[in-house]
């Protein structure tokens, strides 16, 4: 039975396979452009737990989550409450995401930006900087060894910072023996789509402590930050709970407060 996974997955390769540009020229295209900011950069000079929060305008599972959401309003926000980078969904078919929301995104702050999608060839990689993003997202469960080997590679020739995505110990395994120095644990699964609060702090002791490690879905609030910063995290990836917010910049805030309290104290 096909799964969430398989199905957005058939969709990105099938586009891909439809997609007759040029590797070399979308490379030389993406390095003429403007450089990226540092996202792992920001993350490392976050004083306490860092706020990665999400443009996400619905999911596969939920729906519409904010249909009318305008991309730099939120951005704002965000940046107001202290966000230490921002995540943009730019799939269309399932997240109703675009380019176009990243770069309004990404105009209206001076915040990093990841492009939230699912990245299955060198091509979306070069798409990635090009539509302006400055760190591009490798799921681990999408790709092989030699994929997420290459990707990983292209990414830093190219300047982007490439948070590499994990579910379990096999495929931190595998993350870091192509380098990653910038992990995110997901408690979603991506073949059923529920969420496990628990996985972030189970797998926290196997990635090292030179690697960047960040935290993402099941985060709903100061709770689940107090918990993730105790268990050794840089950076919470946090989508549904801010875009959902009343306040989004207070969300944010609230999760900034209280990691800090807790690193302090």
């Amino acid at each position: 039975m096909a799964t969430y996974l398989d199905d957005i997955l058939a969709v990105h390769r099938s586009r891909v396979a439809d997609d007759d540009r040029e590797l070399s020229w979308l490379v030389d295209q993406a390095m003429a452009g403007p450089e990226p900011r540092e996202f792992r950069g920001a993350i490392v000079a976050s004083e306490g737990l860092a706020v990665i929060a999400e443009v996400k305008r619905r999911s596969p599972s939920k729906g519409a989550l904010n249909a009318d959401l305008d991309p730099a309003a939120i951005a704002e926000r965000y940046a107001s409450g202290g966000a230490t980078c921002l995540s943009v969904l730019t799939d269309a078919d399932h997240f109703g995401g675009s380019a176009a929301d990243l770069a309004a995104a990404r105009e209206a702050v001076h915040l990093p930006v990841l492009r939230k999608d699912f990245t299955v060839s060198a091509l979306d990689v070069c798409d990635a900087r090009l539509m302006g993003a400055d760190a591009v997202l490798l799921i681990a469960a999408a790709l092989d060894d030699s994929e997420l080997a290459d990707y990983h590679q292209l990414a830093h020739e190219l300047g982007l910072d490439a948070l590499v995505e994990v579910h379990d110990e096999a495929e931190i395994e595998r993350a870091l023996a192509v380098g990653a120095d910038l992990i995110g644990v997901n408690q979603r699964d991506l073949v059923t789509f529920e969420v496990d609060t628990a996985r972030a702090v189970r797998v926290a002791p196997l990635i090292p402590p030179d690697v960047v490690r960040v935290a993402e879905s099941g985060i709903t609030g100061p709770d689940d930050a107090r918990q993730l910063a105790a268990a050794g995290y840089d950076a919470v990836l946090v989508g549904e709970s801010l875009v959902t917010a009343p306040d989004p910049a207070a969300a944010v805030a609230d999760l900034r407060h209280v990691s800090a309290r807790l690193l302090e104290g």
